[in-house]
């Protein structure tokens, strides 16, 4: 399946009906199991319903690195976000493909 920013925005946690998902590196990952990490009031709930490649990469949770773009990111940024998607892997299903 494929889905775009705009039909990943509506999976971060505020409908209580559907699934939380995050994107890394263009895979969206359903981590609803991990409610009280990404759901409303989590530590990282502002990364839900939004590709977190960036802010993972920086370890950082400031908006403006909540993105997939991967842009100027250093050596040791990519293999830390490297380490985060295979976290993700290991933890969560990949329900879809994040597409321009």
């Amino acid at each position: 399946m494929e889905m775009t920013a705009q039909q990943l925005s509506q999976y971060n946690g505020t409908d209580p009906s559907k699934p939380i998902y995050v994107a890394v590196k263009g895979r969206v990952f359903d981590v609803t199991t991990g409610k009280s990490f990404y759901g409303p009031g989590g530590p990282y709930a502002m990364f839900a319903g939004k590709d977190a490649s960036r802010a993972l990469a920086k370890m950082s949770k400031n908006e403006e690195d909540i993105t997939s773009n991967l842009d100027g990111l250093s050596d040791k940024e990519i293999g830390v976000l490297n380490d985060w998607e295979n976290k993700f892997v290991a933890k969560y299903p990949v329900v879809a493909t994040l597409v321009n």
